[in-house]
């Protein structure tokens, strides 16, 4: 965003004091919700609300100023902001008093997070969670910011409260202002481009130029890992046989699985890396970001063959399976980064650090090789917390060189190294659940679970992917045929949202290309008409975030840049191409077409912002092969082709007659044929998968 409206308020320092006792023993307006993180703050003195028309109503009809306080329950700054502020009996006097305060779970209600997460963007150009934002009666923010002090917070609370009732109508100008602002964010530029004006050579390299060539990822820190660049830029490096571009997603993927971020004990990455060589993360563990891995990783994989993806995969299955995965068979959305170590004291990484003197009452045997392996020194020191964070930094092949080792007794000394800490662990206080289910964040993990199959052909991967699938469509499905978006103790209240429609369509495909059973591309296909019916905007080719059925915000949004998950346009858009080759639904074709068309106008500025975009583009713009498989042995055949990365083709199969358009008419008693086919033009059926493979070229 070129223009920014910006906001500064200059405090002063006020004295204000009271004795204030909390007359809320069985809790606020919060303790019948279901989300775990407003029911952290639902003991609380301060009085807060869930965002319900009934709270809003209030702060109209009493002209209170509204407090909406977003985060997340494994955020580690939201519960260091409630603990000084939010607990403190004399903030909540103030807010009490003079304040109708909202707490939202930026989780459970995206939508509301997007509009003030763009409107502190708007005013102090930047954000982040804890995100607290003042507003008018009305909902239109005047203020805010991400944490704040104890001190902080009184002082702004007081000093805007103070000038409200002196000068509201400054307040009311500004919302003005703020608010052509937000409507900003959803301006499209009419599109000039058509697909031969797209260069996707010249965003590839531009996205290139922002990448870290020593330590991967992007440049700088802190580091996310953006698995949407990684993937855009692995398929690119093989279609336009770019090493530059191999060369970063595969250091990417390897300095990653080498660093504190992943979990060398049980698996799983944390959000992000503090530091530029990915040692001491934000130890939040989050569903979406693990369901992305494993897919990168998955086809790292296959495009390479090393073990160290390999590893990285089953040990990311691993803790979803010890920490995530739900009875039922979906999976819940993070571990939060910090542990209570007392009543009131909560400590940031303790499950997962480690002092000298603890590690070595863990490993008797080979502390020496323990210590050089993990970089149980400076390399791997926490600087000022006098905590290791196991880090590795060269690969064991080299680490068995270099020590005489052979595979067999290096397996063995680490297996054992891994056991003694995974003990040791079972006596740390583990950090709390977010038990809630997030449909969108079910659908990521699936296609992970997908992708793992495809590169491995283990059912262990397969039987995952099914079983969450079958789960959301038997617990998560309206009586109208749409999602709802979450699902917390065998409850579902808030209606799906884009993100939630595009992550189960695609997860839905994905499945489709393992199993061969139509029933998923059907299902795909009639959330797509539902999405069409009930997100679509008449002045844009977009998407609208929230659905025609949803209650008015200030602002309806359209989510079309990528970010650390792939915007929901993007992955509609993909979805539509697909569907287009399933069912040869030509309007589907157009639809994906105008959508990337649409957004071009930024992709010089933020390509990072845009990889899956130009993966959407990398569609139309090179052969799209379709390989349509019929036969007893469809599914074998397709595995053996999914083995291989190939990022330019679909599957569809069947194992006898199907009307399907790429199946009508070709299929053959007796025989398992395969076709290779680019724009409906086929090359002669063959039933060697070796030699069909041979036909997909990049």
């Amino acid at each position: 965003m070129k223009k920014k409206v910006l906001l500064v308020f200059i405090f002063v320092s006020l004295i204000y004091s009271c004795n204030f006792t909390s007359n809320m023993k069985n809790g606020n307006n919060l303790i019948n919700e279901t989300s775990p993180y407003l029911l952290q703050h639902a003991q609380n003195p301060v009085n807060w609300s869930p965002w319900k028309n009934k709270y809003l109503e209030k702060a109209i009809s009493e002209n209170k100023l509204i407090v909406v306080s977003i985060g997340y329950a494994s955020c580690h700054w939201c519960h260091v902001m409630e603990r000084e502020s939010f607990q403190d009996s004399l903030v909540a006097k103030l807010m009490n008093d003079k304040f109708i305060s909202i707490k939202v779970d930026r989780e459970e209600r995206p939508d509301i997070d997007q509009i003030y997460m763009n409107a502190i963007q708007l005013m102090t150009g930047s954000g982040g969670w804890p995100l607290n934002v003042i507003t008018l009666p009305n909902g239109k923010p005047i203020w805010g910011g991400t944490y704040f002090s104890k001190e902080q917070w009184l002082t702004a609370l007081n000093q805007i409260s103070d000038l409200y009732e002196k000068e509201p109508k400054k307040f009311i100008e500004y919302a003005d202002r703020v608010q052509q602002g937000l409507n900003s964010f959803n301006f499209i530029e009419p599109n000039e481009k058509d697909l031969d004006s797209i260069s996707l050579v010249n965003y590839s390299n531009k996205l290139l130029s922002q990448m870290d060539y020593k330590l991967g990822g992007l440049k700088g820190s802190p580091k996310f890992m953006m698995p949407n660049n990684l993937n855009f830029l692995l398929r690119y490096s093989v279609q336009e046989n770019n090493k530059i571009a191999e060369e970063v997603v595969l250091k990417t993927l390897k300095n990653m699985a080498y660093g504190g971020i992943f979990d060398h004990v049980d698996g799983g990455f944390s959000r992000y890396s503090t530091d530029e060589k990915w040692h001491i993360p934000h130890f939040e563990k989050m569903l979406y970001d693990n369901g992305q891995l494993m897919s990168i990783y998955s086809k790292g994989y296959k495009h390479k063959k090393d073990e160290l993806f390999k590893n990285v995969v089953y040990k990311i299955h691993d803790f979803i399976k010890l920490e995530l995965k739900n009875e039922a068979g979906g999976f819940y959305s993070s571990l939060d980064a910090d542990s209570k170590v007392e009543k009131n004291l909560y400590v940031e990484g303790e499950y997962y650090t480690w002092d000298i003197n603890e590690l070595k009452g863990i490993i008797l045997e080979n502390f020496d090789l323990f210590s050089e392996y993990y970089n149980i020194n400076e390399y791997g020191y926490w600087e000022n917390e006098n905590k290791y964070v196991l880090i590795k930094n060269i690969s064991d092949k080299r680490f068995m060189k270099l020590h005489n080792l052979s595979k067999l007794n290096f397996e063995e000394m680490k297996s054992n190294w891994i056991n003694n800490l995974k003990k040791a662990r079972k006596n740390k206080i583990k950090p709390s659940l977010d038990y809630k289910i997030i449909t969108s964040w079910n659908g990521i993990m699936i296609s992970g679970y997908v992708e793992a199959y495809k590169a491995f052909n283990d059912s262990l991967f397969k039987n995952e992917a099914i079983q969450a699938g079958e789960f959301i469509y038997s617990k998560l499905r309206k009586k109208d045929g749409g999602l709802f978006h979450n699902y917390v103790n065998g409850k579902s209240k808030i209606n799906g949202y884009l993100e939630d429609y595009a992550s189960i369509i695609q997860a839905s495909l994905d499945i489709y290309e393992i199993t061969l059973e139509q029933i998923w591309i059907e299902r795909a296909l009639e959330l797509t008409e539902y999405v069409l019916e009930k997100f679509s905007d008449s002045k844009s080719p977009l998407l609208y975030f929230t659905s025609l059925d949803d209650d008015d915000l200030i602002s309806r949004s359209l989510e079309f840049r990528d970010n650390v998950i792939p915007s929901s346009n993007s992955i509609m858009a993909k979805n539509l191409f697909k569907l287009y080759h399933y069912f040869d639904r030509k309007e589907f074709y157009d639809k994906s077409k105008d959508m990337a068309l649409a957004v071009s106008f930024e992709f010089d500025d933020y390509p990072s912002g845009y990889s899956n975009w130009f993966d959407v583009l990398y569609n139309f713009k090179s052969n799209y092969y379709e390989v349509a498989i019929l036969g007893n042995e469809a599914v074998e055949k397709s595995n053996l082709i999914n083995l291989k990365y190939l990022p330019n083709k679909l599957i569809v199969g069947s194992n006898t007659k199907n009307d399907l358009p790429l199946l009508k008419n070709r299929f053959v008693e007796g025989k398992t044929l395969i076709y290779v086919c680019v724009n409906k033009t086929c090359k002669l059926p063959t039933e060697n998968t070796s030699e069909s493979i041979t036909m997909i070229k990049y």
